[in-house]
């Protein structure tokens, strides 16, 4: 074995404890990248090969009532590949032992073929047969939330009727990879099912018989979306269509979008700033140790090394700390990837999910530790080997400390000589001291960054469903009712008080820039709902205009006084323009606010409402859901309580989840930091620690004096970590924004005692192990060190 080879092996073992650590900080960068990226990669291959072999459709248009030969117009239209009517309605399903009523959503199937788009993939079961009007197939999610298997049966009641249903199959869909009831944010598959039924069942039950009520269309690759989207509501304009609109505005679709933004946001972000973290570890780290072995470079360069073999000497021992980093980091993240892999298949109704990166992602986790390895190294190397080798051999120059008459008494106060030694040993070396605090506010931050996504989750839980919705359940009705129909709610079991709501779609337009939002109608008076300003004040809606969620005014650029153009999409279509009136703070989706009264108006009919908010008596619910079944225009009822357990079961376990993971790497990299601040800090000084403890110091005072140090720098650095921490949370939440959610910029108190908390209990850890080191302090060894 090469002689240097020989002392490279000697310097790992003697360093193992430091090599260690600066490989897991290696490994923690590594296992980010191939976690966040991967992913990332994983789902949106999944998306576009699932997307694909379903035949997901492009274009999606609902409406009153069609007769079946419009179906030929639409398919003529220039662009059109393939088409499929079907009727789309929401219905009460009565469940056995469940005494909430759940809501169904039933979409036909074509009667002896399958559908031409949005393809349900069957995981168990068969399709109904033709003309058998009871056979249904069910959405897993609904079917295992209740324990359905082929052959189950439950109840509805449809268009005021009841009927008896027989599952025949479970199956998924493209089109519901993320299925939400009405008024509801978050799936609920204990209240919320899709349900395919043969066609000419659905149409004897709804009164549809030749006529459709829903279209769903894919678009050739060479066509316009749009021309595509105009020239279909021009053909349902008279069917009482709603605007079409393609994929983007498609509720499943965009939230997938949302969680693949979410972890796109996250590789982007962490990962550089992990990276980062261990380039400046490496380097301060080897800078240090490279200067404690000038005398031994020294005396290889006079026995004849070159400074090329001396630099690969140490670049080897870098190279040797990347490959574990990186074995660790590649296998971490694997693990971690996989289950990141499985909570997302869960809950986006995947037909399956495989975590398997591309190999290129492995090969940028792997080049990003070797790139912050050798940068690190090359700056250390580059002031040492370039000396000649007599100067080298030579002890350093001591530092000129000017103001050295004054160090034990700073502000003419004497310092204990202890004191007085840390100080001295700071000011020596301001840029190794500096250099030093910043490395450990850096592990401060990221702590902080990690932890901020369970923040921000509780800010947004606090705002939306604390401080705006504060009705306890929500009525959907089977058709827009005059306003009225709130006093017959009123009287309905347990019901203390309502507030009429109705939506309408529309388009608003500021110059070229529109987006396709609903406009909400509420009263002045409203208090179950209350909209609240960008300062989180309660408002009411305006008359004589609209308020627009803040972040829809910043898409289009418009500020309060500015007149935009809405296009109503509902009814007597027409477009007006609008002054925005005020801006509303809401962190998911965007949306307008206007009077009821004043929407009714523009709309050009009496007041209506879609839906009624209520307060209920718990102590009636069961007598309420009783009476919800019984009444023929109440198509589902959504309670809040319910919408928030569902919002934490799913949104808070891909949060926590992913927070736990970055969190825990972040505490590897903060005690990778903290620990080799300490030993390299031990390595320097333990001539001078020998010298204290043979002039009479015990064990403990010379201990102190080096902790002394750390300690002073892990506090000085905390400041500089929680502004560090709350800048990366600021990049963050830039990444994570989007038109379906945004993350709120919070940060409790809380959160940057348990970062700094995080960096104490690493530096408390690496103080023991550096006690064990004094304990064991071979003195004669140390003073044999040359100075």
């Amino acid at each position: 074995m090469h002689t240097l080879d020989r002392k490279l092996l000697r310097d790992l073992w003697r360093l193992w404890t430091q090599a260690l650590a600066i490989s897991l900080v290696m490994a923690g960068g590594a296992a980010t990248v191939v976690l966040a990226v991967g992913s990332y990669r994983s789902l949106e291959e999944t998306r576009i090969a699932y997307y694909e072999r379903q035949r997901f459709a492009d274009v999606f248009a609902t409406l009153e009532r069609a007769p079946d030969r419009v179906a030929d117009d639409i398919a003529r239209i220039p662009g059109v590949q393939a088409m499929e009517t079907r009727i789309v309605k929401p219905g009460l399903l009565d469940l056995d032992r469940v005494a909430a009523p759940a809501t169904g959503l039933f979409v036909s199937l074509p009667e002896g073929r399958p559908p031409r788009v949005n393809v349900p993939y069957l995981r168990e079961g068969r399709m109904p047969v033709r003309d058998a009007s009871r056979e249904v197939v069910v959405n897993e999610g609904f079917a295992d939330a209740h324990g359905y298997s082929p052959g189950s049966e439950f109840g509805a009641i449809l268009d005021g009727r009841r009927y008896r249903l027989r599952i025949v199959g479970i199956a998924l869909s493209p089109e519901f990879v993320y299925a939400t009831g009405p008024g509801d944010l978050m799936p609920d598959d204990r209240r919320f099912g899709i349900v395919w039924m043969g066609e000419a069942a659905l149409e004897a039950i709804f009164d549809l018989e030749g006529a459709f009520s829903s279209v769903a269309l894919t678009v050739r690759r060479d066509a316009a979306e749009a021309d595509v989207i105009r020239r279909l509501d021009a053909l349902l304009a008279s069917y009482g269509g709603e605007a079409a609109h393609g994929r983007r505005d498609q509720y499943s679709h965009a939230f997938l979008d949302h969680g693949l933004d979410m972890l796109r946001a996250m590789s982007r972000t962490l990962p550089p700033i992990f990276f980062g973290v261990a380039l400046f570890l490496v380097n301060m780290t080897l800078g240090r140790l490279v200067l404690l072995e000038r005398g031994q470079i020294g005396l290889m360069k006079a026995l004849g090394y070159r400074d090329l073999t001396i630099a690969m000497h140490y670049l080897k021992f870098v190279a040797l700390l990347a490959i574990a980093g990186i074995a660790l980091g590649w296998s971490a993240g694997a693990l971690l990837g996989q289950y990141v892999a499985r909570i997302y298949a869960e809950f986006f109704s995947f037909p399956d999910l495989v975590f398997a990166p591309a190999p290129d992602v492995y090969a940028v986790a792997a080049a990003l530790p070797v790139v912050a390895g050798a940068l690190g190294a090359v700056q250390a190397l580059n002031r040492v080997v370039r000396l000649p080798p007599a100067v080298a051999m030579q002890p350093a120059v001591p530092p000129t400390l000017r103001a050295g008459a004054s160090l034990g008494r700073p502000f003419g106060v004497r310092l204990p000589p202890a004191a007085a030694m840390t100080l001295r040993t700071l000011l020596v070396h301001p840029w190794r001291a500096a250099m030093t605090l910043l490395a450990i506010s850096g592990s401060t931050a990221i702590l902080i960054a990690s932890l901020y996504l369970s923040d921000s989750l509780e800010r947004l839980i606090e705002v939306k469903y604390l401080r705006v919705e504060r009705q306890d359940a929500t009525l959907g009705l089977s058709h827009a009712a005059p306003e009225a129909v709130v006093r017959e709610v009123e009287r309905l079991p347990g019901v203390l008080a309502g507030e009429a709501v109705r939506a309408v779609p529309v388009r608003v337009r500021k110059g070229s820039i529109e987006k396709r939002v609903t406009l909400y109608g509420r009263a002045v008076s409203a208090r179950l709902h209350r909209p609240l300003d960008t300062e989180l004040r309660p408002v009411a809606p305006p008359i004589a205009g609209l308020a627009l969620t803040k972040w829809l005014a910043d898409r289009l650029g418009v500020a309060p006084g500015d007149r935009i153009e809405v296009d109503l999409l509902e009814g007597r279509r027409r477009t007006v323009a609008l002054p925005v009136m005020g801006l509303l703070e809401d962190y998911i989706g965007m949306r307008a606010v206007i009077d009821i009264q004043a929407l009714a108006r523009l709309m050009g009919e009496r007041p209506l409402a879609d839906e009624v908010e209520v307060q209920i008596d718990d102590a009636e619910l069961d007598a309420l859901y009783a009476k919800v079944k019984e009444t023929p225009g109440i198509s589902g009822i959504s309670l809040q309580a319910s919408s928030l357990g569902s919002f934490r079961e799913a949104v808070a376990v891909i949060v926590s989840a992913m927070s736990s993971i970055y969190t825990g790497l972040a505490a590897v990299i903060a005690f990778g930091v903290v620990y080799n601040v300490a030993r390299v800090a031990l390595l320097e000084r333990e001539r001078d620690l020998a010298s204290l403890r043979i002039l009479g110091f015990g064990r403990a005072e010379t201990f102190g004096i080096l902790v002394a140090e750390l300690a002073l720098l892990v506090l000085l650095s905390q400041p500089v970590g929680w502004g560090a921490g709350y800048g990366i949370a600021m990049l963050m939440k830039s990444g994570l924004d989007a038109d379906l959610m945004r993350m709120p910029l919070a940060l409790d108190l809380q959160t940057y005692s348990i970062a700094s908390s995080g960096v104490f209990a690493g530096a408390a850890a690496s103080a023991l192990l550096l006690w064990r080191r004094v304990r064991e302090l071979d003195l004669v060894a140390a003073m044999k060190t040359r100075e």
